[in-house]
C-alpha cells in the first residue's frame, strides 16, 4: 500500500477564544491521517494566542504569527500558512467552524482517484453560536456543472472549510488577494475553476457558524463593494458570458442599494437599485412584484 498524502489543515485565527478550540478537535477527530495542522493567528486580543500557544508547545498546532504581531486580514494569514505548509493537499478551517469526521477522507479519496481535478467540496451546514442546525449550502437538489459563469454569478459553495485543494494549485492560479478584506474565498474559487475541474460531494464537510461575532456578519458594504472588484478582475481574466456579466452587476448594485437604504442615504441607494433594474429588468420586475429577491 503506498503512503498516504499529507493533508496541510490552515486555520487562520483572530479572536476566536470561544470557539477555537472545537475546530481544532475536529481537525484531530478526522478519520485521515497523516494531517500538519497550522494555525496562524492574526492580531488576538482575546487570549487566544496564549490558548494556541500552550497548544503549540505541546505540539498540538504549527503556530504562525505575523511581524510585531500585526493584524493584516484573513487572506495574508491564509497565504502565511500556505507558504509554510508541506501537504499536497490544502484545508481551509475558519476558526469558529468545524470539520465533520469523514471529511478529510473522503475528498482525498475524491482527488486522488480524479486526478485532474484541482479542488473537491462538499455540502456545509450552518449552525448558530451553540451549534444548532440553521440550513444547508449548498441545498440538496445541487450539482457541479463546471461552469464558472454560475461560479461568478452565485457563489453557491460552502467556503472555505467544506473544500480540499490540492496545493499545487496555487502555483498556477495564485495566492488569496490581500487587499481584499471579504469576498477572497469567492475570488479563490472562480479562479481555480476557470483553471481545473472542480468536484463535489453531496456529504456534510464541516459546520459553518452564524453568530453575531462572525465576520460574515459585518461589513456588508465593504463586502459587495469587493464583489465588484471580483467581477471586474474575473472579467479581464476569463471570457464570461455578457448575460451573466450584466446580472452579477445587478445582483451587486440592489444589494448595495440595500445597504444604503438601511443607513438612510435613499439617494445613494435609488442611484444603485436603479442600475440594477436596468441591467437586469426581468429580475427586477420580479422584486418589485413580490417574486423574487
Amino acid at each position: 500500500m503506498s503512503e498516504k498524502s499529507l493533508v496541510s489543515v490552515i486555520i487562520p485565527s483572530y479572536n476566536r477564544v470561544k470557539y477555537i478550540q472545537q475546530a481544532i478537535d475536529s481537525v484531530y477527530s478526522q478519520n485521515y491521517s497523516p494531517v500538519e495542522l497550522i494555525v496562524v493567528d492574526d492580531g488576538s486580543t482575546d487570549g487566544s494566542l496564549k490558548l494556541l500557544r500552550r497548544l503549540e508547545a505541546l505540539g498540538r498546532v504549527k503556530l504562525l504569527t505575523h511581524p510585531n504581531h500585526e493584524n493584516k486580514g484573513q487572506s495574508a494569514s491564509l497565504n502565511l500558512g500556505i507558504m509554510h505548509c508541506c501537504g499536497n493537499y490544502v484545508s481551509i478551517l475558519d476558526s469558529d467552524d468545524y470539520f465533520a469526521p469523514q471529511k478529510l477522507e473522503q475528498q482525498v479519496a475524491f482527488l486522488e482517484s480524479h486526478p485532474t481535478f484541482g479542488m473537491v467540496y462538499g455540502r456545509g451546514h450552518a449552525v448558530d453560536a451553540s451549534g444548532s442546525f440553521l440550513f444547508k449550502v449548498p441545498d440538496d437538489n445541487h450539482a457541479e456543472s463546471n461552469d464558472p459563469n454560475e461560479l461568478l454569478l452565485d457563489c453557491y459553495m460552502a467556503l472555505p472549510g467544506g473544500s480540499l485543494i490540492r496545493r499545487s494549485v496555487f502555483d498556477k492560479v495564485g495566492m488569496f488577494e490581500e487587499g481584499f478584506r471579504a469576498g477572497q474565498d469567492h475570488d479563490m474559487a472562480l479562479r481555480i475553476m476557470e483553471a481545473f475541474a472542480v468536484g463535489f460531494l453531496p456529504e456534510v464537510a464541516f459546520f459553518y457558524r452564524k453568530h453575531g461575532e462572525s465576520i460574515s456578519s459585518n461589513g456588508l458594504e465593504t463586502r459587495w463593494r469587493t464583489g465588484m472588484l471580483i467581477l471586474d478582475r474575473a472579467v479581464d481574466r476569463y471570457p464570461y458570458a455578457k448575460r451573466t456579466i450584466r446580472k452579477r452587476r445587478a445582483v451587486i448594485n440592489y444589494r448595495l442599494g440595500q445597504v444604503y437604504w438601511k443607513r438612510g442615504q435613499k439617494g445613494r441607494s435609488l442611484r444603485h437599485i436603479l442600475a440594477a433594474g436596468f441591467l437586469d429588468p426581468i429580475r427586477a420586475s420580479r422584486v418589485l412584484f413580490g417574486s423574487g429577491s
